[in-house]
This record gives C-alpha cells, sequence and structure tokens, in this order.
C-alpha cells in the first residue's frame, strides 16, 4: 500500500485555494442575486420591444418653460410623462391640471427635492406618500410610477414605493439639462447617441431642452421611434 504524502506547505497552498474559490463563488451568487432584485424592482427602461421611447420631466422649478413645452409637443401630438414635486404641485395646481389636461401622464417625484439616500423607510414614505395624495387630489388620478430627485434612492425608498404600490423608474438618457454647461446642440446629441427601444429619456424645464425638443422629435420621427409615456413603454 503507498501513502501520499503531501507538505505542510503544499497543505496550506491548497486551503488558500480552497478559501478564493469560496469567495469568488460567494461573490458571484450575491451578485447575481443583486442583479436580479435590481432588475425587478427598478425600471431604468421600459419593457417594451416596439420603436417608442418614453419622455420623463421631472418638475420642481422651471414654471416659465412648461407652457412652451407643452405647445411644441401639443403641435407633434406627443404625451409624455411629467413627474413633479408634491411641493411644485402645491403652488402650481393650475399648470398640473393644464398638464393632466392635455393628456399628459402624473408621476410622483416625492413631496420635497431631498436626498433620498439619506432618508430613513418612514420618511421616504411620507415623502412619496405625501405626493401621491396632493396629485391625486388635482388631478383625480393617484399617480402609478415614482422617480426620486435626482435619482437618490436607498433601500428604504424602494420598499417605500413598492408598498405604495408606485413603480420605481429612473431613466436610460440623461440629457443633463440642468447644468450651465448644457446647450441645445449638446442635450440633442445625448439623446441621438443612446437612442433604442424602450428607453426612458429624462429632462427638465430648461431654456436648452425648449430649444432642442424639436430636433429630438424630428430625429426620432425620422428614424421611425414613437414618443410617449412611462405607461407607454412599461408593458
Amino acid at each position: 500500500m503507498k501513502f501520499l504524502i503531501v507538505s505542510r506547505k503544499t497543505l496550506g497552498i491548497i486551503a488558500i485555494a480552497l478559501g478564493v474559490l469560496v469567495v469568488v463563488l460567494l461573490i458571484f451568487a450575491f451578485s447575481f442575486n443583486s442583479k436580479d432584485v435590481f432588475k425587478e424592482d427598478i425600471y431604468y427602461k421600459g419593457t417594451s420591444k416596439d420603436k417608442v421611447i418614453a419622455f420623463v420631466c421631472n418638475v420642481d422649478w422651471g414654471n416659465e418653460f412648461i407652457l412652451p413645452m407643452l405647445e411644441i409637443l401639443k403641435e407633434r401630438d406627443i404625451h409624455i410623462s411629467f413627474f413633479p414635486t408634491g411641493r411644485w404641485a402645491e403652488n402650481n395646481p393650475e399648470i398640473v391640471k393644464k398638464i393632466s389636461y392635455m393628456g399628459h401622464e402624473i408621476g410622483n417625484h416625492g413631496y420635497s427635492h431631498r436626498d433620498y439616500s439619506k432618508l430613513t423607510y418612514e420618511e421616504n414614505k411620507e415623502e412619496i406618500s405625501k405626493a401621491n395624495t396632493i396629485l391625486e387630489e388635482i388631478t383625480g388620478q393617484s399617480p402609478k410610477y415614482f422617480g426620486p430627485p435626482s435619482g437618490a434612492y436607498n433601500e428604504y425608498t424602494l420598499k417605500a414605493s413598492k408598498d405604495l404600490n408606485n413603480k420605481f423608474v429612473l431613466w436610460s438618457i440623461d440629457t443633463i439639462d440642468w447644468r450651465e454647461d448644457a446647450n441645445s446642440d449638446l442635450i440633442t446629441k445625448r439623446v441621438m447617441e443612446k437612442t433604442e427601444n424602450s428607453a426612458i429619456v429624462l429632462m427638465h424645464p430648461t431654456e436648452n431642452t425648449v430649444k432642442a425638443l424639436p430636433e429630438i422629435i424630428n430625429y426620432l420621427f425620422q428614424n421611425g421611434y414613437k414618443i410617449g409615456t412611462i405607461s407607454d413603454v412599461i408593458s
């Protein structure tokens, strides 16, 4: 009978290798599960396979540019999603009513423009719930979707949104139209470079967005895309 003699050094190397393998497997398993939950709870883009793109306009300021945006959209028979904060809606109920009356979808941007990633579950829930109530009182319909200010969130934000039956929406194309260096050409370029089916385009009511809208619309229409709401891209 022959015996296999293994040195302590070899045993140490085998132990380290097994340890590394276990860590790698754990990381892989965790990452896989995290991605599943991530995709399930957050809509960065829609699920439709059709050539349709959603426009989302987050609103907490920029009143002077909303009506010009609405006129451009009306001329092209386009309906998009507006996500106002509750505090803005409280101060501008007539504009919210006009947006809704013209056939646009109203989403929830939270009550105030805070960093939701730093809020507790109760604080997140209060912000989202309060905005839902205000917007429902103004439009007669409770928002189906919630998009956090600046895209900031934590696990409590996700849970609060889900518990309040608001689907959690972010974006796949950011126009970054609020920044000082943004101009209409740059805004248009950002949309054109990432255009794809079910994309969600984030914008705000700014002067440069108003200037860029006609060119963006023309480009998308010429390439066979329809422009719509979040509901149009989420099956």
